[in-house]
Protein backbone atom coordinates (compact mmCIF):
# COMPACT_ATOMS: atom_id res chain seq x y z
CA UNK A 1 0.00 0.00 0.00
CA UNK A 2 1.55 3.42 -0.66
CA UNK A 3 1.42 6.71 0.57
CA UNK A 4 1.24 10.58 -0.63
CA UNK A 5 3.53 13.12 1.53
CA UNK A 6 0.96 15.41 1.44
CA UNK A 7 -2.69 14.82 2.75
CA UNK A 8 -6.05 15.86 0.63
CA UNK A 9 -2.89 16.06 -2.73
CA UNK A 10 -4.10 12.96 -4.49
CA UNK A 11 -8.09 10.75 -4.04
CA UNK A 12 -7.54 7.51 -1.65
CA UNK A 13 -7.15 5.31 -5.02
CA UNK A 14 -4.17 6.60 -6.14
CA UNK A 15 -2.68 6.18 -2.19
CA UNK A 16 -3.30 2.63 -2.46
CA UNK A 17 -6.43 2.52 -0.45
CA UNK A 18 -8.11 -0.19 -1.77
CA UNK A 19 -11.16 1.06 -3.96
CA UNK A 20 -14.23 -1.54 -5.76
CA UNK A 21 -14.41 0.86 -8.48
CA UNK A 22 -10.59 1.37 -10.30
CA UNK A 23 -9.45 -1.66 -12.30
CA UNK A 24 -5.83 -2.64 -13.95
CA UNK A 25 -7.06 -0.81 -16.94
CA UNK A 26 -8.16 2.12 -15.05
CA UNK A 27 -4.69 2.19 -13.18
CA UNK A 28 -3.01 1.55 -16.42
CA UNK A 29 -4.97 4.92 -17.78
CA UNK A 30 -4.27 7.31 -15.11
CA UNK A 31 -0.23 6.41 -15.39
CA UNK A 32 -0.75 6.97 -19.05
CA UNK A 33 -2.42 9.99 -19.21
CA UNK A 34 -0.31 11.38 -16.15
CA UNK A 35 2.81 11.31 -17.81
CA UNK A 36 1.28 12.26 -21.15
CA UNK A 37 -0.80 15.73 -19.63
CA UNK A 38 2.06 16.79 -17.10
CA UNK A 39 4.98 16.75 -19.93
CA UNK A 40 2.09 18.77 -22.37
CA UNK A 41 -0.06 20.75 -20.25
CA UNK A 42 0.72 20.51 -16.37
CA UNK A 43 4.51 21.87 -16.15
CA UNK A 44 3.42 24.52 -18.29
CA UNK A 45 -0.18 25.94 -17.38
CA UNK A 46 0.43 28.30 -14.91
CA UNK A 47 2.93 30.14 -17.74
CA UNK A 48 0.33 29.67 -20.42
CA UNK A 49 -2.43 31.12 -17.94
CA UNK A 50 -0.36 34.51 -17.38
CA UNK A 51 0.36 34.52 -21.29
CA UNK A 52 -4.16 34.46 -21.51
CA UNK A 53 -3.46 31.85 -24.64
CA UNK A 54 -2.06 28.31 -25.17
CA UNK A 55 0.01 28.17 -27.81
CA UNK A 56 -1.60 26.28 -31.17
CA UNK A 57 0.90 23.12 -31.19
CA UNK A 58 -0.36 22.44 -28.01
CA UNK A 59 -3.87 21.89 -29.34
CA UNK A 60 -1.94 19.78 -31.89
CA UNK A 61 -0.02 17.67 -29.90
CA UNK A 62 -3.48 16.85 -28.15
CA UNK A 63 -5.09 16.01 -31.38
CA UNK A 64 -2.67 14.35 -32.67
CA UNK A 65 -2.68 11.85 -29.72
CA UNK A 66 -6.21 11.30 -29.67
CA UNK A 67 -5.80 13.27 -26.36
CA UNK A 68 -9.15 15.51 -26.88
CA UNK A 69 -11.62 12.63 -27.62
CA UNK A 70 -11.77 11.29 -23.89
CA UNK A 71 -13.32 14.11 -23.10
CA UNK A 72 -16.26 13.21 -24.97
CA UNK A 73 -18.94 11.26 -22.26
CA UNK A 74 -18.93 7.37 -22.55
CA UNK A 75 -19.15 5.57 -24.27
CA UNK A 76 -16.97 6.67 -26.89
CA UNK A 77 -18.63 6.37 -30.68
CA UNK A 78 -16.58 3.48 -31.57
CA UNK A 79 -18.07 2.80 -34.65
CA UNK A 80 -16.81 6.49 -35.83
CA UNK A 81 -13.34 6.80 -34.52
CA UNK A 82 -12.67 3.39 -35.38
CA UNK A 83 -13.56 4.48 -39.17
CA UNK A 84 -11.30 7.49 -38.58
CA UNK A 85 -8.53 5.26 -38.23
CA UNK A 86 -8.62 5.60 -34.08
CA UNK A 87 -8.44 2.38 -32.47
CA UNK A 88 -6.71 3.20 -29.07
CA UNK A 89 -6.13 6.17 -26.73
CA UNK A 90 -2.65 5.50 -25.18
CA UNK A 91 -3.08 2.12 -25.63
CA UNK A 92 -6.56 1.82 -24.10
CA UNK A 93 -9.20 0.24 -27.05
CA UNK A 94 -11.67 3.13 -27.58
CA UNK A 95 -14.30 0.20 -26.84
CA UNK A 96 -13.15 -0.21 -23.69
CA UNK A 97 -13.49 3.49 -22.47
CA UNK A 98 -16.14 4.14 -19.58
CA UNK A 99 -16.32 7.17 -17.37
CA UNK A 100 -14.08 6.09 -14.42
CA UNK A 101 -11.71 6.45 -17.61
CA UNK A 102 -13.07 9.72 -18.73
CA UNK A 103 -12.96 10.80 -14.79
CA UNK A 104 -9.47 10.05 -14.49
CA UNK A 105 -9.12 11.92 -17.46
CA UNK A 106 -10.89 15.34 -16.19
CA UNK A 107 -8.83 14.63 -13.03
CA UNK A 108 -5.65 14.75 -14.47
CA UNK A 109 -6.09 17.30 -17.70
CA UNK A 110 -6.76 20.01 -13.82
CA UNK A 111 -4.01 18.36 -11.64
CA UNK A 112 -2.33 22.01 -11.76
CA UNK A 113 -5.54 23.56 -10.26
CA UNK A 114 -6.46 26.02 -13.69
CA UNK A 115 -9.42 25.68 -15.16
CA UNK A 116 -8.25 27.96 -18.08
CA UNK A 117 -5.63 25.57 -19.91
CA UNK A 118 -7.53 22.74 -20.45
CA UNK A 119 -10.75 24.34 -20.73
CA UNK A 120 -8.94 26.07 -23.99
CA UNK A 121 -8.34 22.07 -25.39
CA UNK A 122 -11.42 20.01 -24.08
CA UNK A 123 -14.51 22.56 -23.13
CA UNK A 124 -15.61 22.38 -27.26
CA UNK A 125 -15.13 18.72 -27.85
CA UNK A 126 -16.78 17.89 -24.11
CA UNK A 127 -19.40 20.06 -24.23
CA UNK A 128 -20.49 21.23 -28.26
CA UNK A 129 -19.62 17.80 -29.89
CA UNK A 130 -21.63 14.97 -28.33
CA UNK A 131 -25.00 16.38 -29.05
CA UNK A 132 -23.96 16.50 -32.76
CA UNK A 133 -23.11 12.66 -31.95
CA UNK A 134 -26.33 11.95 -30.15
CA UNK A 135 -28.86 14.21 -32.16
CA UNK A 136 -27.81 14.75 -35.28
CA UNK A 137 -28.25 13.49 -38.96
CA UNK A 138 -25.88 10.68 -40.19
CA UNK A 139 -25.26 13.62 -43.42
CA UNK A 140 -24.16 15.98 -40.69
CA UNK A 141 -22.02 13.52 -38.77
CA UNK A 142 -20.54 12.36 -41.93
CA UNK A 143 -19.87 16.19 -43.10
CA UNK A 144 -18.57 17.84 -39.93
CA UNK A 145 -17.77 15.01 -37.37
CA UNK A 146 -14.45 13.63 -38.84
CA UNK A 147 -12.87 17.07 -38.90
CA UNK A 148 -14.00 17.87 -35.28
CA UNK A 149 -12.53 14.51 -33.87
CA UNK A 150 -9.37 14.28 -35.94
CA UNK A 151 -8.60 17.92 -34.34
CA UNK A 152 -8.56 19.48 -38.07
CA UNK A 153 -11.20 21.62 -36.42
CA UNK A 154 -12.25 23.12 -33.29
CA UNK A 155 -15.84 23.36 -31.81
CA UNK A 156 -18.13 25.16 -29.12
CA UNK A 157 -21.26 25.31 -27.54
CA UNK A 158 -23.19 28.17 -27.69
CA UNK A 159 -26.18 28.20 -24.96
CA UNK A 160 -25.51 31.69 -22.98
CA UNK A 161 -26.99 35.16 -24.18
CA UNK A 162 -26.15 38.43 -22.34
CA UNK A 163 -30.03 38.32 -21.03
CA UNK A 164 -30.33 34.59 -20.66
CA UNK A 165 -27.64 32.59 -18.48
CA UNK A 166 -28.97 30.40 -16.05
CA UNK A 167 -32.78 31.16 -17.52
CA UNK A 168 -32.16 28.50 -20.74
CA UNK A 169 -35.67 28.89 -21.71
CA UNK A 170 -35.71 33.08 -22.34
CA UNK A 171 -32.92 32.52 -25.55
CA UNK A 172 -33.54 35.38 -27.77
CA UNK A 173 -30.99 34.18 -31.04
CA UNK A 174 -33.93 33.42 -33.47
CA UNK A 175 -33.61 31.08 -36.33
CA UNK A 176 -35.78 31.71 -39.68
CA UNK A 177 -36.37 29.73 -42.30
CA UNK A 178 -35.75 31.18 -45.41
CA UNK A 179 -38.85 31.08 -48.01
CA UNK A 180 -37.46 28.35 -50.20
CA UNK A 181 -36.92 26.41 -46.73
CA UNK A 182 -33.47 25.80 -47.32
CA UNK A 183 -31.88 27.91 -44.61
CA UNK A 184 -32.39 29.25 -41.69
CA UNK A 185 -31.53 32.42 -41.12
CA UNK A 186 -30.39 33.32 -37.55
CA UNK A 187 -30.03 36.63 -35.71
CA UNK A 188 -28.62 37.02 -32.10
CA UNK A 189 -25.89 37.27 -29.79
CA UNK A 190 -23.92 35.21 -27.70
CA UNK A 191 -21.99 35.41 -24.22
CA UNK A 192 -19.66 33.81 -22.24
CA UNK A 193 -18.93 30.92 -25.04
CA UNK A 194 -15.95 29.11 -24.19
CA UNK A 195 -13.44 28.27 -26.99
CA UNK A 196 -16.11 30.41 -28.78
CA UNK A 197 -13.18 32.02 -30.60
CA UNK A 198 -11.24 29.49 -31.83
CA UNK A 199 -14.33 27.28 -33.16
CA UNK A 200 -15.35 26.38 -36.83
CA UNK A 201 -18.65 25.31 -35.76
CA UNK A 202 -20.81 25.43 -32.68
CA UNK A 203 -23.83 23.57 -31.51
CA UNK A 204 -25.84 26.58 -30.71
CA UNK A 205 -29.81 26.88 -28.95
CA UNK A 206 -31.77 28.86 -31.44
CA UNK A 207 -35.49 30.47 -31.08
CA UNK A 208 -37.33 28.74 -33.82
CA UNK A 209 -40.35 28.97 -32.64
CA UNK A 210 -42.72 30.62 -29.96
CA UNK A 211 -41.64 32.28 -26.51
CA UNK A 212 -40.74 29.28 -23.78
CA UNK A 213 -38.58 25.75 -23.68
CA UNK A 214 -40.67 24.78 -26.35
CA UNK A 215 -39.70 27.15 -29.00
CA UNK A 216 -36.02 26.09 -29.00
CA UNK A 217 -34.19 24.03 -31.10
CA UNK A 218 -30.46 22.86 -31.69
CA UNK A 219 -28.73 23.39 -34.63
CA UNK A 220 -25.22 23.22 -36.09
CA UNK A 221 -23.78 26.77 -36.97
CA UNK A 222 -20.46 27.74 -38.49
CA UNK A 223 -18.57 30.64 -36.95
CA UNK A 224 -14.95 31.23 -37.79
CA UNK A 225 -14.90 32.96 -40.91
CA UNK A 226 -18.54 32.51 -41.87
CA UNK A 227 -20.66 35.24 -43.23
CA UNK A 228 -22.20 37.48 -40.27
CA UNK A 229 -20.45 36.13 -37.43
CA UNK A 230 -18.09 38.39 -35.48
CA UNK A 231 -16.24 37.13 -32.65
CA UNK A 232 -14.57 38.53 -30.07
CA UNK A 233 -12.32 37.59 -26.96
CA UNK A 234 -13.88 38.76 -23.29
CA UNK A 235 -11.63 39.56 -20.70
CA UNK A 236 -12.68 37.29 -17.61
CA UNK A 237 -11.63 37.08 -13.86
CA UNK A 238 -11.28 33.35 -14.25
CA UNK A 239 -9.82 30.66 -16.67
CA UNK A 240 -8.78 33.45 -18.79
CA UNK A 241 -6.79 31.03 -21.29
CA UNK A 242 -10.19 28.93 -22.19
CA UNK A 243 -11.01 31.84 -24.82
CA UNK A 244 -14.15 33.19 -23.08
CA UNK A 245 -15.88 34.81 -26.24
CA UNK A 246 -18.97 37.37 -27.68
CA UNK A 247 -20.78 36.15 -30.72
CA UNK A 248 -22.35 38.49 -32.93
CA UNK A 249 -25.34 36.72 -35.40
CA UNK A 250 -26.13 39.12 -38.10
CA UNK A 251 -28.41 37.22 -40.73
CA UNK A 252 -26.65 34.29 -40.71
CA UNK A 253 -27.24 31.73 -43.18
CA UNK A 254 -27.01 27.58 -41.94
CA UNK A 255 -28.37 24.52 -44.03
CA UNK A 256 -31.00 23.70 -42.19
CA UNK A 257 -29.84 20.04 -42.43
CA UNK A 258 -27.75 20.96 -39.45
CA UNK A 259 -30.62 20.92 -36.93
CA UNK A 260 -29.92 18.06 -34.33
CA UNK A 261 -33.00 16.59 -33.90
CA UNK A 262 -36.60 17.69 -34.26
CA UNK A 263 -37.45 21.72 -33.89
CA UNK A 264 -38.57 22.32 -30.46
CA UNK A 265 -36.90 19.98 -28.83
CA UNK A 266 -33.54 21.80 -27.74
CA UNK A 267 -34.47 22.23 -24.33
CA UNK A 268 -34.41 18.24 -23.86
CA UNK A 269 -31.50 17.98 -25.29
CA UNK A 270 -29.68 20.75 -24.04
CA UNK A 271 -30.84 19.20 -20.57
CA UNK A 272 -29.35 16.13 -21.48
CA UNK A 273 -26.16 17.52 -22.59
CA UNK A 274 -25.83 19.88 -19.22
CA UNK A 275 -25.53 16.38 -17.50
CA UNK A 276 -22.14 15.02 -19.06
CA UNK A 277 -21.21 19.15 -18.78
CA UNK A 278 -21.68 19.46 -14.84
CA UNK A 279 -20.32 16.14 -14.40
CA UNK A 280 -17.09 17.12 -16.06
CA UNK A 281 -17.32 20.35 -13.90
CA UNK A 282 -17.88 18.56 -10.76
CA UNK A 283 -14.79 16.26 -11.11
CA UNK A 284 -12.38 19.23 -12.30
CA UNK A 285 -13.52 21.55 -9.12
CA UNK A 286 -13.11 18.70 -6.81
CA UNK A 287 -9.51 18.59 -8.32
CA UNK A 288 -9.07 22.48 -7.99
CA UNK A 289 -9.99 22.37 -4.33
CA UNK A 290 -7.70 19.17 -3.71
CA UNK A 291 -4.50 21.26 -5.18
CA UNK A 292 -5.59 24.41 -3.08
CA UNK A 293 -5.86 22.45 0.01
CA UNK A 294 -2.62 20.09 -0.42
CA UNK A 295 -0.49 23.05 -1.39
CA UNK A 296 -2.06 25.29 1.91
CA UNK A 297 -1.08 21.78 4.02
CA UNK A 298 2.53 21.96 2.42
CA UNK A 299 2.85 25.41 2.88
CA UNK A 300 1.84 25.17 6.87
CA UNK A 301 4.60 22.72 7.18
CA UNK A 302 6.94 25.13 6.24
CA UNK A 303 5.99 28.47 7.61
CA UNK A 304 6.68 29.70 10.66
CA UNK A 305 5.30 32.06 12.96
CA UNK A 306 5.70 33.02 16.76
CA UNK A 307 8.48 30.17 16.57
CA UNK A 308 7.16 27.31 15.75
CA UNK A 309 5.45 26.16 12.42
CA UNK A 310 2.21 27.02 11.32
CA UNK A 311 0.73 23.27 11.44
CA UNK A 312 2.10 23.10 15.40
CA UNK A 313 -0.92 25.56 15.90
CA UNK A 314 -4.32 23.43 16.48
CA UNK A 315 -6.54 26.07 14.87
CA UNK A 316 -4.32 25.13 11.54
CA UNK A 317 -4.35 21.97 11.83
CA UNK A 318 -8.72 21.96 12.35
CA UNK A 319 -8.98 24.75 9.63
CA UNK A 320 -7.40 22.47 7.05
CA UNK A 321 -9.28 18.75 8.01
CA UNK A 322 -12.40 21.17 8.72
CA UNK A 323 -12.12 21.12 4.32
CA UNK A 324 -10.31 17.92 3.85
CA UNK A 325 -13.34 16.21 4.85
CA UNK A 326 -16.11 17.41 2.49
CA UNK A 327 -13.43 17.20 -0.15
CA UNK A 328 -12.75 13.25 0.27
CA UNK A 329 -16.63 12.80 0.75
CA UNK A 330 -17.16 14.94 -2.39
CA UNK A 331 -14.89 12.61 -3.90
CA UNK A 332 -16.08 9.79 -2.53
CA UNK A 333 -19.89 11.00 -3.58
CA UNK A 334 -18.52 11.30 -7.52
CA UNK A 335 -17.18 7.88 -7.40
CA UNK A 336 -20.69 6.50 -6.80
CA UNK A 337 -22.20 8.29 -9.02
CA UNK A 338 -19.92 7.53 -11.69
CA UNK A 339 -20.77 3.94 -10.90
CA UNK A 340 -24.55 4.03 -11.24
CA UNK A 341 -24.16 5.92 -14.41
CA UNK A 342 -22.05 2.86 -16.18
CA UNK A 343 -24.42 0.21 -14.98
CA UNK A 344 -27.64 2.62 -15.48
CA UNK A 345 -28.93 2.58 -19.32
CA UNK A 346 -27.65 5.89 -20.62
CA UNK A 347 -31.22 7.31 -21.29
CA UNK A 348 -32.46 5.83 -18.40
CA UNK A 349 -29.59 7.42 -16.16
CA UNK A 350 -30.13 10.96 -18.46
CA UNK A 351 -33.51 10.79 -16.43
CA UNK A 352 -33.08 9.00 -13.13
CA UNK A 353 -29.44 11.47 -12.31
CA UNK A 354 -30.06 14.32 -14.07
CA UNK A 355 -31.22 16.34 -11.05
CA UNK A 356 -28.20 14.86 -8.60
CA UNK A 357 -25.73 16.08 -11.36
CA UNK A 358 -26.58 19.34 -10.97
CA UNK A 359 -26.72 18.95 -7.35
CA UNK A 360 -22.83 17.36 -7.36
CA UNK A 361 -21.57 20.29 -9.60
CA UNK A 362 -23.42 22.87 -7.00
CA UNK A 363 -21.49 20.84 -4.32
CA UNK A 364 -18.38 21.10 -5.84
CA UNK A 365 -18.58 24.55 -6.49
CA UNK A 366 -19.30 25.38 -2.45
CA UNK A 367 -16.08 23.01 -1.76
CA UNK A 368 -13.96 24.42 -4.00
CA UNK A 369 -14.89 27.59 -2.62
CA UNK A 370 -14.07 26.78 1.37
CA UNK A 371 -10.82 24.81 0.50
CA UNK A 372 -9.81 28.40 -2.06
CA UNK A 373 -10.82 30.71 1.25
CA UNK A 374 -8.54 28.24 3.39
CA UNK A 375 -5.54 28.33 1.48
CA UNK A 376 -5.69 32.09 1.24
CA UNK A 377 -5.99 32.43 4.68
CA UNK A 378 -3.47 30.09 5.34
CA UNK A 379 -0.92 31.48 2.53
CA UNK A 380 -1.46 35.12 4.46
CA UNK A 381 0.19 37.88 2.35
CA UNK A 382 1.26 35.27 0.07
CA UNK A 383 -1.41 33.89 -1.34
CA UNK A 384 -2.07 37.77 -2.88
CA UNK A 385 1.05 37.06 -5.14
CA UNK A 386 0.56 35.91 -8.49
CA UNK A 387 3.95 34.08 -8.60
CA UNK A 388 5.63 31.35 -6.31
CA UNK A 389 3.76 28.80 -4.40
CA UNK A 390 1.35 31.77 -3.47
CA UNK A 391 -0.02 31.97 -6.76
CA UNK A 392 -1.51 28.84 -6.53
CA UNK A 393 -4.10 29.95 -3.81
CA UNK A 394 -4.75 33.76 -5.73
CA UNK A 395 -5.54 31.72 -8.91
CA UNK A 396 -7.78 29.21 -6.86
CA UNK A 397 -9.69 32.22 -5.19
CA UNK A 398 -10.33 33.08 -8.76
CA UNK A 399 -11.79 30.38 -9.74
CA UNK A 400 -14.04 30.17 -6.13
CA UNK A 401 -15.35 33.31 -6.96
CA UNK A 402 -16.27 32.56 -11.19
CA UNK A 403 -17.69 29.44 -9.35
CA UNK A 404 -20.56 31.02 -8.27
CA UNK A 405 -22.00 31.15 -11.63
CA UNK A 406 -19.90 28.35 -13.40
CA UNK A 407 -20.10 25.67 -10.86
CA UNK A 408 -23.27 26.85 -9.39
Amino acid sequence: MGSTSIPFSEPLWLQGIPSPYYTDSHRKWQKACRAFIGENLTKHAFEWEREETLPEHVFQTFSKAHMLIPALPAPLPVERLKSLGINEILGLPVEEFDYFHNCIYTDEMHKSGLIGPPGSLTTGMSFGVPPMIKFGSKELQDRILPDLLTGRKRACIAITEPDAGSDVANIQTTAVKSSDGKKYIINGTKKWITNGYWSHWSTMAVRTGGAGAGGLSLVVVPLKGHPGVTMRRLKVQGQVSAGTTYIELDDVEVPVENLLGKEGMGMKYIMTNFNHERLSLAVAATRQARVALSAAFEYCLKREAFGKSLMEQPVVRHRLAKCGAPLEAQWAWLETFIYSLIKMPRDEADVELGGLTAAAKAQAGIVLNECAQCAMLLFGGNGYTRTGQGEIAERECDTAITSVTTYC
